[in-house]
Order: structure tokens, then C-alpha cells, then sequence
């Protein structure tokens, strides 16, 4: 049941996998690449420790990595279209750092992308580390911090931060990665793509990450832009921003797992201001979020479980949780699936969040929670009582809310909950057309084919 009627313009990300390409396709441990792809006949090349010097990794060998791998020294990794590079499963996970003043030239095609997966022939969420750029744009810990994932005493720099906001960490671009999230130690996994300080000189758009056992993208500060970005089946977040990341994201589709959920709750959008909840640390986190499309359970039983694997106590959490001291702008976008849709949540501190001190905005989304659970907006109470009107006098422009037992009631997306057949796009009678008044957009036709999996 739609509860407002207001304008609305907002976009989903447009998926038609079959159509886009009709070339013949290759498989590669029962993964999709087009014809254009590499055969990769020319053997296994494996890379470990530190790179010092320029690198070019070709379309012809499987190259794995063995451990963490750090590019260091300014150095820069050039990696053709098509090429395949595997983590090599076991203690401490392939992983593949870009450490700061370094650079990845990834620059794949939606014909021939980029793919990084597991060495495994029958892969795993978790298998191998995942792709970590550091670099030295501005972060609300000072110069340096030291990314989350590594630990002890690596032999090239994981820390990340600085204050040049238009600094380049290189290119990804049509890159895939997969089954990453490797476990160094208890609660302390890598994410599939994760950014530390990393500047706006830097490229990326077009990636997707699949079945991370962490998050799917995380962006611990910094200021780089993306755009074109596909989170499936992570097993915690799908897009995770904190540490006063202040970047743009355009057009972003995240899709849910349908059959693993996070002993810490899986959201769609988790963005904190810091940890600790110091509301004083600058820059604040405040990402412009725009064109997102954020697909949870397609019904209130699978959204309420408790039992999730592979902890055994999994449960999806919200559409979007803002907390922290956060910031935000979030507009033009699609919630659907969760108990929650948005929840605004200080977490820490006795003061009123940014949300109610008009400091973030809520524009122009379709937002919907099962009714029986919960609602799609949710003030939490240590937020000292301040009404929701009170948020939307002050931080909203037109949004749309919704109940009821379909998700997709009302909002109408063409199949949001397939994987064979997907359609995260409005329908003809959807009201995301109907609110859109001239202003919806797809984000280009087919943007997805060719370098997507579901």
C-alpha cells in the first residue's frame, strides 16, 4: 500500500543480460565471460609479496596470488581486458593491495572484462581476500590509518589517508570480483572492493562485486566518485560508507542473498560517521547517493529470519541504516525487501543526529518495509523523541512509502526478485514512471551485459 503520494523521480538499474550480447560465451569455473574474452591458454603465472616495479598482466595466462599482494614504490599494475586473476585459497587469502602513491590500470570492456575470482574449482564465499586501493585523500583519522582487513606487521604500507582529495589510484573499470572476503582472523574479514582514502582522480565504474563474505564495496573515507556498481549476495552489506567519505555514487543496484545472512545483520547501504561515534572528527561522512536500487526479500518470512547461514544466527537488517553522525543525500532510489526501509539511528551520543539538524537529505525515493515489522522510516528513540515530521521539514523533498506483503506493490519493477529472467527496471504502470515527471533515467541502456552475474 502506498502511503504518500509524492513526486517522484528515481531510477533503477536497468539489466537485460540475454540481449546485450549475442556472441557465444566462454565459462570459466562456471563463470560467464563473453567471446571476446581471453581463452587463456598460455598457462599460470603466480605473484606474491611486493611489486616494486611496473606490471603488465596479460589476457593469456591465469595469474593467482598467493597471499597478500601489495603494489608499492609508485609502482603501477596494468591489467588487460579480459584477463583472469585468481586468489589462491588459504592462509592469509589471496588478496591484492594498491597501496598509496600506487596505481591499478584495470580497464576492462563490457566485451572482454576483468575478472577476479578463486583459484577453487568449486568456489566459495571467502575464499581469497578480495582488492584493496589505498590512498591519500582526506579521512576523518588524521593522516594515516590502517585499513581493516591486514593486520600485524605487512611488508608494505596498508595505511591510508592524507589530504590530496584529487588523488589517482589508477582505473577499474568492466571488472568483476568474485567469492572474496577471506577471513584473517575472527570478525575481521576483507570486503570484495575495498577503498581506503582513495581520491577523486581515480576511475571506476562498471564493477561488480559477487558473494563477498564481508561487504560488498566499502568506502572508508575519501573522495573518489563511482558510478555503475553491482553488489549480489554479499553476505554483510552491499555499499558500507564511513571514516568521512564525501564521493558521489551514481547508479548502484544491490541485490540481497537469498540464502545467507550476517550474524550483524545484512543491509543495503550501512554508513557510519566514525566508529566510536565522535561526532566532532572531520571531514563528516556525507556520500551524494543518487540512482540507487536496493532489492532485499521478495517476503516478510524470508526478511524475519534469525537463523541465517553460515553463523546459524543470520538476519538481514535494513534497506539503509544511517547512524554514527553520518551524512548523507540520498535520492532518486529504490528500497524494497527489508523490515526496515531507512532507519536513522545516532547509535552513540545524547545529542540530536544530522538527519533532524537538516545537515542530510532524503529526496525523491520509493521506499518500502513489511508493515506487520516495522516501518519504511524509522527514527530510533535515542534520537531524543524528534518526530519524523520533523526530519521531513527539514531534510526531505518528496519520498513515497510503502507496506504490505509484496515489496514490489506499487513501485512495480519489472522482476525484481528473478535471477534468470531480472528486471530491477520500472514497469510500464510502475510508479517510479508515474512520479518520475520527465526526470527518470536508466542509466543507458543494457549497462549491465556482458561483465554481470546473478
Amino acid at each position: 500500500m502506498r502511503k504518500h503520494s509524492l513526486i517522484l523521480s528515481v531510477a533503477a538499474a536497468l539489466i537485460a543480460l540475454s540481449t546485450a550480447c549475442k556472441k557465444e560465451s566462454n565459462v570459466v569455473n562456471d563463470r560467464p565471460l563473453t567471446a571476446a574474452a581471453a581463452d587463456h591458454t598460455c598457462g599460470d603465472s603466480t605473484i606474491s609479496g611486493v611489486i616494486t616495479s611496473n606490471l603488465y598482466l596479460g589476457d593469456c595466462k591465469i595469474y593467482k596470488l598467493s597471499g597478500i599482494v601489495y603494489v608499492s614504490n609508485n609502482a603501477t599494475l596494468t591489467i588487460a581486458p579480459g584477463a583472469l586473476i585468481q586468489g589462491i585459497k588459504g592462509a592469509p587469502g589471496g588478496t591484492l593491495v594498491i597501496t598509496r602513491g600506487s596505481k591499478i590500470n584495470a580497464a576492462g570492456t563490457q566485451a572482454a572484462p576483468i575478472l577476479f575470482t578463486s583459484d577453487q574449482a568449486s568456489p566459495v564465499s571467502g575464499d581469497w581476500g578480495g582488492v584493496v586501493l589505498l590512498g591519500r585523500a582526506d579521512i576523518n583519522q588524521g593522516d594515516t590509518a590502517l585499513i581493516e582487513g591486514i593486520g600485524g606487521t605487512p611488508p608494505a604500507s596498508a595505511y591510508y589517508g592524507g589530504s590530496i582529495n584529487n588523488d589517482n589510484s589508477g582505473v577499474l573499470t568492466y571488472v568483476r570480483i568474485e567469492y572474496a572476503g577471506y577471513e584473517l582472523s575472527t570478525d575481521n574479514e576483507l570486503n570484495g572492493l575495498t577503498l581506503g582514502g582513495v581520491g577523486s582522480g581515480t576511475t571506476i565504474n562498471h564493477v561488480e562485486v559477487y558473494k563477498s563474505k564481508d561487504d560488498a564495496f566499502e568506502f572508508f573515507g575519501g573522495t573518489v566518485n563511482a558510478s555503475y556498481l553491482i553488489a549480489v549476495d554479499p553476505l554483510d552489506d552491499m555499499f558500507d560508507f564511513d571514516n568521512g567519505y564525501t564521493g558521489t555514487i551514481n547508479f548502484a543496484l544491490g541485490i540481497s542473498d537469498p540464502n545467507r545472512a550476517d550474524k550483524s545483520q545484512s543491509n543495503g547501504i550501512e554508513l557510519d560517521g566514525l566508529a566510536t561515534g565522535d561526532s566532532t572528527k572531520t571531514p563528516f561522512t556525507r556520500p551524494v547517493l543518487n540512482h540507487i536500487t536496493i532489492i532485499g526479500q521478495p517476503n516478510i518470512t524470508a526478511a524475519s529470519i534469525t537463523n541465517g547461514q553460515p553463523s546459524g544466527t543470520g538476519r538481514y537488517g535494513r534497506g539503509a541504516h544511517f547512524r554514527r553522525s553520518g551524512r548523507f543525500d540520498l535520492q532518486n532510489s529504490v528500497i524494497m525487501g527489508f523490515l526496515t526501509g531507512v532507519s536513522l539511528d545516532s547509535a552513540l551520543g545524547n545529542t540530536k543526529s544530522a538527519y533532524f539538524r537538516g545537515l542530510s537529505t532524503l529526496n525523491n525515493n520509493l521506499v518500502h518495509a513489511f508493515a506487520t515489522a516495522s516501518t519504511p522510516w524509522a527514527p530510533y528513540a535515542n534520537e531524543l523523541n524528534a518526530s519524523l515530521a520533523d526530519f521531513y521539514n527539514k531534510a526531505t523533498v518528496a519520498n513515497s512509502a510503502y507496506g504490505g506483503t509484496n515489496p514490489n506493490t506499487g513501485i512495480n519493477l519489472v522482476n525484481p526478485f528473478a535471477r534468470t529472467i531480472p528486471g530491477y527496471y520500472p514497469a510500464a504502470t510502475s510508479d517510479a514512471r508515474t512520479f518520475a515527471a520527465g526526470a527518470f533515467t536508466f542509466g543507458g541502456a543494457d549497462w549491465t551485459a556482458g561483465f554481470v552475474r546473478l
